[in-house]
């Protein structure tokens, strides 16, 4: 009976495979800019504080108080103009503003043809997390094929369970894609 059990181990496996992937792709498309002000556009930016390099979060606190603008309070006042040169050093387009308290950052609209560079940020993103996805139906179905003591009618329905796996985590990542791309192109 252990058997058994390795086959439905690989397709748990593969399935907690393929939901990272596409967590992963949800949790990048959410640091992209859309226009709309949201605290996790700067989740990837990085200070330089106290000797090394610490996520923004983590010396600051960071708002949203309205749809065009982000405030950035540190915890430490001296922290301010390397937060101020970590955002202007990171690809988001952003300018902070500086007040000696509070970092402000006005989010600008965004142009046509910056819509049509972040829905290729984004096309990149999934398609990423498919590869991921892929790999991790590629990976499930090697190790079936090699397990032994089953037979060859529940290996494939094995492989089928992972195949049926892969095209719904497939159109999980392509239902985000397209409601991350409806939230860019919006003006």
């Amino acid at each position: 009976m252990t058997t058994v059990t390795s086959l439905t181990d690989h397709v748990k496996h593969a399935r907690q495979a393929m939901d990272k992937a596409v967590e992963a792709v949800k949790r990048e498309f959410a640091t992209v800019r859309t226009g709309k002000a949201t605290t996790a556009l700067l989740d990837l930016v990085r200070v330089d504080a106290y000797g090394s390099e610490m996520p923004l979060n983590q010396v600051a606190s960071v708002a949203a108080p309205e749809p065009k603008l982000l405030t950035i309070q540190p915890w430490d006042k001296t922290l301010l103009k390397a937060i101020e040169k970590a955002i202007l050093t990171s690809d988001l387009g952003l300018t902070p503003a500086n007040d000696g308290a509070v970092i402000r950052i006005p989010i600008p609209a965004l142009t046509e043809e910056r819509r049509r560079e972040l829905v290729k940020v984004v096309h990149k993103f999934a398609e990423e997390s498919r590869v991921a996805v892929r790999h991790a139906r590629t990976d499930a179905i090697s190790r079936i094929k090699k397990t032994e003591h089953v037979s060859d009618d529940e290996k494939k329905h094995a492989e089928k369970e992972v195949q049926k796996l892969h095209d719904d985590h497939l159109k999980l990542v392509d239902a985000a894609v397209k409601a991350k791309e409806a939230e860019i192109m919006e003006v």
